[in-house]
């Protein structure tokens, strides 16, 4: 597997949202038999800017594998080393290869300063409950009710 992670450019925006809005869009699709649904702007380019075009506080990285774009994630990293993840996604035809994992170890690994990471997921998203807890060592801190009725699960790793 020729698997790579890489700090995305202006010219991934466009490859990075297409597959970004697949993937939630196949999740909404599984779970809640909707046909699109996501976190904010999953299914725009706008999402990418303040971070890649401007560099603001979150960091893109893109997923290749055999050289091409086939998932993302971004990271915020704050001085007093209590991070978060923003998103990560991974194309549906490649979920499920233990990718998802690596994506993990090479975050941890990039920032070694963390003292805690933290995430948010959809309380009806289970396949990602069990990838952060069971695969990645997070434990459910807290429960956010979000407009329009949904309600977030958040999730911690302390190191």
């Amino acid at each position: 597997m020729n698997l790579s992670f890489e700090l995305a450019t202006e010219e991934d925006i466009p490859t990075l949202t297409e597959v970004m809005t697949r993937t939630f869009d196949d999740d909404t699709q599984k779970h809640l038999g909707e046909p699109k649904g996501g976190p904010p702007d999953y299914d725009s380019e706008e999402f990418f800017y303040p971070y890649i075009l401007r560099k603001e506080t979150g960091t893109v990285f893109r997923i290749i594998l055999d050289e091409k774009i086939i998932g993302g994630f971004v990271v915020f990293i704050f001085r007093h080393g209590n991070n978060s993840l923003g998103r990560i996604f991974i194309d549906p035809t490649h979920q499920n290869k233990g990718i998802g994992l690596k994506a993990w170890k090479f975050i941890e690994n990039n920032y070694p300063k963390t003292k805690s990471w933290t995430l948010d997921t959809p309380e009806w998203a289970k396949r990602n409950h069990h990838f952060y807890e069971k695969k990645c060592g997070f434990k459910k801190i807290e429960e956010e009710t979000v407009e329009g009725g949904g309600i977030l699960f958040i999730f911690q790793k302390k190191l």
